[in-house]
């Protein structure tokens, strides 16, 4: 093993390709107990079209109580992490709300969710909504990293036009903004995200060019691997398994990214093509972006995420799972009981992909511990059922460094601000500050401090 301790910014170079490396021991000195800290990251992940609420909150009395036993439908593929989250209760944003402008609760939904603004009812140039907590986070934090943040998506929306009864797609389609003027429209192809973190010049939009592209350029672990040979001469042994699952997990997104891009496509709807790049198998994509997320955090390429299901008033069809419908459509049940049958389906669904991502946050050594260990991961919807914008769905999970016990079902008073739990994150994040958005305080419970 080396003697001098490796910088934690040491890449690996090919061409065209500069790979950053996960936290290794050998990156710790033996003198600094502040070095084994690993930052704590946060993510943001947002499903559409609200949800129907016994199948998501159980029965429980009390303010605090434990998760029952029998989780409540949609939060079934959850059950082999019952202890690792919490279901917040009572939480709303006001912004989302008419307020005297009528029908666009889509639009609203998600140009409020992390903003917690009311957004401006335009589909022109004048879009405003607020700066979202993502992006108050990355704005303090961005510069310690490589990428300030990181905004995925699993369904590819316009960010112009009119959406939702006067409100611009662009408030449909984006949870983040940089600006109260300025969304940041989430990437949905794996191939541009995995060049993205691991370089290697523009993607080609066009198909045929994208293809030839592809041909005259080597894989990104074929580029470094001479210098990763180098560098495990110089690694202790548990550096070396470290290092070599690292390049096998990258290996593998980057194989599955290829046979993705291969895949025949079947005829369908234009509603339901997806765009060229991008996966048309639910699963595999929602898998691959994960995944990317996950390396992202790893590698300390940036510590802010966001992740949309999909956009907001989707009328994506599920087909895989036997619905051929839209999405949204379904959510007009008007007490259909087939019909709120297949949104619960839907959601349970969605929620399979994301007891996924826990699954791989678990799996994934940092520091001293794991990435959910050193996380904090809301996944929700700024809508509820009936298209409603309080007791929205509302899952906390990751270990947030030892700040969170989870395993409970937290109901606070109704009409509590989402922007309190954005709050306590905030601080966690190292970015503390009074008030954000409509804020009324922090959020109680969530530790035992």
């Amino acid at each position: 093993m080396t003697n001098k301790p490796l910088s934690r910014r040491t890449l690996l170079r090919g061409l065209g390709t500069a790979m950053a490396l996960p936290l290794l021991d050998s990156m710790i000195p033996a003198f600094s107990s502040a070095a084994t800290k690993s930052p704590v990251r946060a993510a943001f992940v947002y499903f559409p079209n609200g949800v129907q609420v016994p199948s998501w909150f159980p029965q429980s009395t009390g303010d605090v109580s434990p998760l029952p036993n029998v989780l409540p439908r949609v939060l079934e593929p959850l059950a082999p992490h019952r202890n690792d989250f919490s279901l917040l209760g009572g939480l709303t944003v006001n912004g989302g709300r008419a307020l005297g402008d009528g029908p666009g609760d889509h639009g609203r939904a998600g140009a409020s969710y992390l903003t917690g603004a009311h957004p401006k009812k335009s589909f022109g140039r004048d879009l405003r909504a607020g700066v979202s907590v993502d992006q108050h986070i990355a704005q303090a934090i961005g510069s310690q990293t490589r990428f300030a943040s990181l905004e995925l998506g699993c369904e590819e929306g316009i960010q112009g036009g009119n959406c939702d009864n006067g409100y611009s797609c662009a408030y449909s389609n984006s949870i983040s903004w940089r600006t109260p003027t300025t969304p940041n429209p989430p990437e949905v192809r794996p191939r541009a995200v995995f060049e993205r973190l691991f370089g290697a010049g523009e993607i080609e939009s066009d198909p045929v060019r994208r293809a030839r592209q592809q041909r005259q350029r080597k894989g990104v672990l074929d580029s470094v691997l001479e210098d990763a040979r180098q560098l495990q001469g110089k690694l202790g042994a548990t550096d070396r398994r470290k290092l070599d699952e690292y390049l096998y997990a990258i290996r593998d997104i980057e194989t599955r990214i290829e046979k993705a891009e291969r895949a025949p496509r079947r005829e369908a709807p234009p509603i339901d093509s997806p765009a060229s790049g991008v996966p048309e198998n639910y699963l595999e994509h929602t898998h691959l972006m994960f995944d990317l997320m996950t390396v992202a955090f790893q590698t300390d390429a940036t510590r802010v995420a966001t992740f949309l299901m999909a956009i907001e008033q989707s009328n994506r069809a599920y087909r895989e799972i036997g619905i051929p419908d839209s999405h949204h459509g379904l959510t007009h049940h008007g007490g259909d009981k087939e019909k709120i049958e297949k949104c619960i389906q839907i959601n349970r669904y969605q929620m399979e992909q994301f007891a996924y991502f826990l699954g791989k946050l678990k799996a994934t050594p940092d520091g001293d511990g794991t990435l959910f260990d050193h996380v904090m991961v809301t996944y929700g919807s700024g809508l509820g059922d009936g298209h409603e914008h309080d007791n929205l769905p509302t899952l906390l999970t990751g270990g947030g460094s030892g700040l969170f016990k989870h395993g409970r079902h937290i109901k606070y008073k109704n009409e509590t601000p989402l922007a309190n739990l954005h709050l306590v994150m905030m601080d966690r994040m190292g970015v503390p500050a009074e008030s954000f958005a409509d804020s009324n305080g922090k959020l109680g419970y969530l530790a035992d401090l």
